[in-house]
């Protein structure tokens, strides 16, 4: 039997290689977002409004966990790949080790949090008398998955790093399918409510670990746990070079966070319900620009490591272009729409219908910067620049969207809640793009 030549990074032509990594990447980090956006349309359709509102409360949590993933496994990832494309062999696996351990650790302070400060997490999320039962219906299943949220993200990072793409793909795609046929079974026939909702999601992130795993298994596999391989010095680098993937994740909790809390002064429950579908719809767009990064982010490593830089600014054309393109359908989807996309999650009341499409309308103009920021901060990050990288993740996951968060609706009312992320994501990658004109990268 003939073996299949494994691709090379540093030789083989970029645009043959950046599409052979982007249909895996996007799909994977796309199936990821399923374990929200089917729980989403599921609820909203098989329990209504007030359920789609608490599992939007909840979705920073989601953040939390899946940006722990990200922080460990793409910043140990990256220093993994460079290490590889160098030849250093031992700082391959202290990079691995060291990010693994990190990451348990983090599950155990996450789930004791958890435990000692239940109800008082979900009054800070925002829960009311309307939610408030519904959010600890679904929390308290929710929480079992903690190891298995973190572990789906990290481990994805490391076996794409590893020359493992389609494996990745095929765990995330098989765990969503399981994710939504279990949905459909508890939240309808068996009538389990938000707990069969979060029981769907918990055993879909489980099956996802589990064949990642398998690649442990696999002759090609070079990742090695080293016992005594842990290095607070790499653990140093890791955290820096993940940062801002980590703020990536959380920018959408951190702004779904703020966004409910000022929604629900302004607007009410049903003000949250309308956010509900537009940040669902986000995280959709996050995802496929997340992937978008992920594809090129091996081949940005490797080829700087080995300090090819034609070939890393190709990459990067391509992947802009890429992300123009994603951003682009997804604004003329809310502009053209916007009625479909409230359906496609809930059965709307005449209340929601009179609010959500000026709404949509408005949001979805900034998901053209959406995409195009995710991948530039990923880019720098990818030629280990942590600081532009960090800079471009401050202004659009906290500074500016919070700010303006404060700002607008006091200004302007209740509208002014929708224009906050447009203007957002529009002067961040001003910044940006002067950023890269300052450093010539």
């Amino acid at each position: 039997m003939k073996t299949r030549k494994k691709p090379d990074l540093l030789q083989d032509p970029i645009r043959g290689l950046f599409f052979k990594y982007l249909v895996p990447s996007v799909s994977a980090t796309l199936v990821t977002s399923i374990y929200v956006l089917a729980d989403t349309i599921i609820v909203g359709k098989g329990l209504g409004a007030n359920a789609v509102a608490a599992l939007n409360l909840i979705l920073p949590l989601f953040t939390i966990f899946f940006g722990t993933g990200l922080l460990f496994g793409v910043g140990g990832s990256v220093m993994m790949a460079v290490s590889k494309g160098a030849g250093d062999h031992k700082k391959t696996k202290e990079f691995f080790t060291t990010a693994l351990f990190a990451s348990i650790a983090m599950i155990l302070i996450y789930d004791g949090l958890g435990i000692m400060y239940f109800d008082e997490v979900l009054t800070l999320l925002g829960g009311t008398d309307a939610t408030m039962g519904l959010l600890r219906e679904y929390a308290k299943v929710f929480m079992i998955g903690t190891p298995f949220f973190v572990f789906s993200t990290f481990l994805q990072a490391f076996i794409r790093n590893d020359n493992a793409p389609k494996l990745a793909m095929t765990a995330v795609i098989t765990g969503g399918i399981l994710n939504i046929i279990l949905d459909l079974i508890f939240v309808f026939p068996m009538r389990m409510g938000m707990a069969g909702a979060a029981f769907a999601t918990v055993l879909g992130s489980v099956i996802t670990c589990t064949i990642l795993c398998s690649h442990f298994f696999c002759k090609q596999n070079t990742l090695k746990v080293d016992l005594h391989g842990f290095s607070f010095r790499s653990l140093g680098r890791i955290f820096q070079n993940g940062l801002s993937s980590f703020l990536i994740e959380m920018a959408n909790g951190i702004v779904t966070f703020v966004f409910n809390r000022q929604i629900l002064i302004y607007l009410a429950d049903i003000g949250v319900t309308v956010y509900s579908i537009i940040a669902n719809t986000a995280i959709i767009v996050m995802s496929l620009g997340n992937g978008i990064s992920q594809a090129a982010q091996p081949l940005i490593t490797m080829n700087y490591g080995a300090e090819k830089m034609d070939r890393v600014k190709e990459v990067k054309r391509i992947a802009l272009v890429s992300a123009a393109i994603l951003g682009g359908l997804f604004v003329l989807l809310g502009l053209l729409l916007p009625e479909t996309v409230v359906r496609v999650f809930i059965h709307p009341t005449d209340e929601i219908m009179a609010l959500a499409p000026a709404a949509i309308r408005i949001y979805f103009v900034s998901f053209i910067g959406c995409a195009l920021n995710m991948f530039l901060s990923n880019y720098y990050q990818a030629i280990v620049k942590p600081i532009p990288a960090l800079t471009i993740c401050l202004l659009r996951g906290l500074i500016l969207s919070v700010i303006l968060m404060m700002i607008l609706p006091a200004v302007f009312g209740a509208s002014g809640i929708w224009f906050v992320m447009p203007v957002t994501e529009a002067v961040t990658l001003g910044v940006a793009v002067l950023i890269g004109k300052k450093s010539n990268c």
